[in-house]
């Protein structure tokens, strides 16, 4: 994996990150997931059991959508430079749904050498349905 670097004399505000397109997503993933984060629950794993909590089947872990965002962030503007990230989950990503990440630059600051980007960051399904909503903060390195 190579991270993109981005300096913040190169970023304006309305600028958009380049998409990160993930999936479809397959149950494999979900399984490998659990297993990183310790997340066993069987609605994550267990189709019939989604199905009788009144999933509809099961749905992948909302931690997991929120990686892809991070992931689209960081390829953007390199490792460690996430300072901040919260969202909301607005929509369950289903097997063989495709999640598109996307973002857009809302105000950049610098003070104190301290150069800093805030984004509204968003995924979506392969119908144009947000399935996560948030914002972030990146800091950025300068040319100077």
């Amino acid at each position: 994996m190579k991270y993109g670097r981005v300096y913040i004399e190169d970023v304006g505000v309305g600028d958009e990150l380049p998409p990160l397109v993930k999936g479809p997503i397959q149950q494999i993933q979900l399984t490998r997931y659990a297993g990183a984060s310790g997340d066993f629950n069987p609605i994550h794993q267990d189709d019939e059991f989604a199905k009788a909590a009144g999933m509809g089947g099961v749905f992948a872990h909302g931690m997991l959508s929120m990686g892809f965002v991070a992931q689209a962030l960081t390829d953007w503007s390199g490792a460690g430079s996430v300072k901040k990230l919260g969202v909301r989950f607005a929509a369950l990503v289903r097997l063989k749904d495709t999640v598109t990440c996307k973002g857009r630059v809302l105000s950049k600051a610098s003070k104190d050498e301290v150069h800093t980007v805030e984004l509204e960051v968003w995924a979506e399904n392969q119908r144009g349905e947000k399935v996560v909503a948030g914002r972030a903060t990146v800091a950025l390195p300068s040319r100077a």
